[in-house]
């Protein structure tokens, strides 16, 4: 396993990411840190709710068009960024006619339990994981011929419009004229399909958002009453995201040792923890063209739901 993100440099991050997002005037935490192990396992139980429709969406694409994407672009290694368990991926693992895959995640945990079950399942496949930050490392990843990137489960989604404009330059930077990537997305609907994915009934949505303030616990001593805080998810009709949030259900004063912050929080203040945007083709198309990809296949489920794009570096 090559490890790009050490512990060491996991807290540093972690730390400029809490003064950055809890001394705003409307604070905020990245959804990254959701990700340790009971995060991971918590996002693999979403993934299993009724009204979590984009991982059923998206694997009826793969199950219908992987043999097409194996066509389409001949690839040799698949790069799979945000790669979590890696559930979905052997549906590509058994289309592609590979020469090694390079799962990249900022879990070690996800990444050690999705390569021995890969291992396992595809005996003869060299499977190099990555343990680091997709907005950060892209540029260590492996420079052999034929490569694939491929980002799925709509994640792309997490990143608001200047932050996509980077990261699909990134995405293009290391890849040669004529290779791919892949894309997950999850398309406009109306809110009352799209809130109770993030709102499920069970609870394990909340619980995931949560998750947050428990990894502030445990990595910087802080001392959040993670029963105080409401889960929280809006439809945002102007951006058209979902965003999730973390709201006080009575006033508040964390500590935070580790970093020296003591944060105050007032009867129904809010976290934004995520927003995750919901996409059309058009605009799809027009912000890969601009980091320089031609959109080659766009595929939705039957339902229109969910789609994926393999786009061609030009």
């Amino acid at each position: 396993m090559k490890v790009l993100l050490d512990p060491a440099d996991q807290e540093d991050a972690l730390r400029a990411d809490v003064v950055a997002g809890l001394t705003a005037t409307r604070k905020w935490l990245p959804p990254k840190w959701f990700y340790d192990t009971r995060g991971s396992e918590l996002f693999e139980e979403i993934t299993e709710l009724p009204e979590y429709y984009p991982t059923r969406a998206e694997r009826s694409i793969l199950e219908t068009r992987a043999g097409e994407v194996a066509r389409l672009t001949g690839a040799r290694t698949l790069i799979e960024l945000g790669s979590g368990y890696s559930t979905k991926t052997r549906l590509l693992l058994d289309a592609l006619d590979l020469e090694s895959f390079v799962p990249m995640d900022v879990s070690p945990s996800a990444l050690t339990a999705a390569a021995d079950q890969i291992g396992v399942d595809f005996p003869g496949l060299p499977v190099h994981p990555v343990v680091g930050d997709i907005t950060r490392h892209l540029g260590a990843l492996p420079d052999t011929p034929g490569r694939l990137v491929a980002f799925l489960g709509g994640t792309i989604g997490n990143f608001e419009p200047a932050e996509r404009a980077r990261f699909f330059a990134d995405v293009r930077g290391v890849l040669r004229p004529g290779e791919h990537l892949l894309l997950g997305t999850d398309l406009v609907k109306s809110p009352p399909v799209l809130v109770p994915a993030y709102d499920d009934a069970a609870g394990v949505t909340a619980e995931f958002n949560k998750n947050v303030l428990r990894v502030l616990n445990h990595h910087l001593d802080a001392d959040f009453d993670v029963d105080g805080f409401a889960h929280v998810a809006l439809w945002d009709a102007d951006d058209e995201w979902i965003e999730m949030r973390l709201r006080a259900r009575w006033p508040m004063r964390v500590t935070i040792p580790a970093v020296g912050l003591v944060v105050s929080f007032a009867t129904g203040e809010e976290i934004r923890t995520e927003v995750s945007a919901k996409f059309r083709r058009e605009g799809v198309e027009k912000e890969l063209a601009e980091a320089g990809f031609a959109l080659d296949q766009w595929w939705t489920d039957p339902e229109g739901r969910f789609a994926l794009s393999l786009a061609r570096a030009v």
